[in-house]
């Protein structure tokens, strides 16, 4: 498939389900492609931070991207995270993913070693020359602890090294700036990380969202999508402030003994294992898993956003 240009409305970064031993569930995998793709959505991102990429094995990131390419079977565009910490190790992961086939790669800064941004300009180029399909960057500075310049992305998105940006950056006035400059630029496709900011970043003239919360509510965020486009912006707002309630959920975890991915990761799985889409909702190790309790919590915030 040719990804469009540019990339459009909600394109949500595909939980992985794991079985309780920690290995990848494809039977639930396939379950939460069926769901997403019942929900409406545009794209499918693969091997993102929602996806737990950072816990997951060469071996197991090569079986995630195979399984979701081979069951969406050309119905929808399918881009993987291809993340790592430096030049050589993201081009192994390039080679895989495409191989596999994905229709395009995401790909953040270098990171753990420290990096100017001339070597992340020469970061994305290298992997722009070796990459057969687009790249696209994924701007997450929590997780790699650098911010993508605005004017670096709108430069090397000029020279068609870069297709567009996720931005993960909670920076909205850096990423007005992108999608004001990216004006100028047909087909360089600009997407907002944030769930709670759909709206505000569709409204700036974004392209569209990469929400983690779209895996619990797709049909939620394609209505917040096509309302936006319509105009209906009352309804728009509504929804959206629905979205951000139910975003609640990733507060439950007990902060004193548990990390915000924990948290947030955990109550994305229990929701979709409560909504009976995957069989268990395991995060992958390190991750400490919700209790009892806080799963309990989780379904309230189900039930009273009218999804159990």
């Amino acid at each position: 498939m040719t990804l469009p240009a540019p990339l459009t409305g909600v394109v949500p970064p595909v939980c992985t389900p794991l079985t309780a031993d920690r290995e990848v569930d494809v039977p639930s995998l396939c379950r939460l492609v069926d769901h997403l793709v019942a929900g409406g959505v545009d794209s499918l991102f693969v091997l993102g931070s929602t996806s737990e990429v950072a816990h997951l094995t060469d071996r197991q990131r090569r079986l995630v991207t195979e399984t979701v390419v081979s069951h969406v079977a050309g119905r929808l565009p399918v881009l993987a995270g291809a993340i790592d910490m430096t030049t050589p190790r993201v081009l192994e992961h390039v080679e895989a993913v495409t191989a596999a086939g994905a229709d395009a790669v995401v790909v953040t800064a270098p990171f753990y070693t420290r990096t100017h941004p001339a070597e992340i300009a020469r970061h994305y180029r290298l992997i722009a020359a070796r990459s057969p399909v687009p790249v696209v960057a994924y701007d997450i500075p929590v997780a790699v602890h650098t911010k993508l310049p605005a004017q670096l992305v709108l430069e090397l998105a000029d020279e068609g090294v870069l297709a567009g940006l996720k931005d993960s950056s909670g920076d909205l006035a850096g990423f007005r700036e992108i999608v004001t400059g990216a004006r100028s630029l047909p087909g360089f496709s600009t997407l907002t990380g944030s769930e709670l900011t759909v709206d505000a970043a569709l409204a700036l003239g974004a392209d569209g969202a990469v929400p983690g919360l779209a895996n619990v509510d797709p049909d939620a965020y394609v209505r917040l999508d096509r309302l936006c486009r319509s105009g209906d912006l009352e309804r728009a707002r509504a929804e959206q402030e629905r979205l951000c309630a139910l975003f609640g959920m990733v507060t439950v975890g007990d902060p004193a003994r548990m990390g915000g991915a924990s948290a947030a990761l955990g109550a994305f799985k229990a929701a979709l294992h409560l909504r009976g889409v995957i069989a268990c909702p395991a995060t992958a190790e390190p991750q400490v898993p919700l209790s009892a309790e806080e799963t309990e919590r989780v379904a309230k915030y189900l039930a009273g956003a009218g999804l159990l």
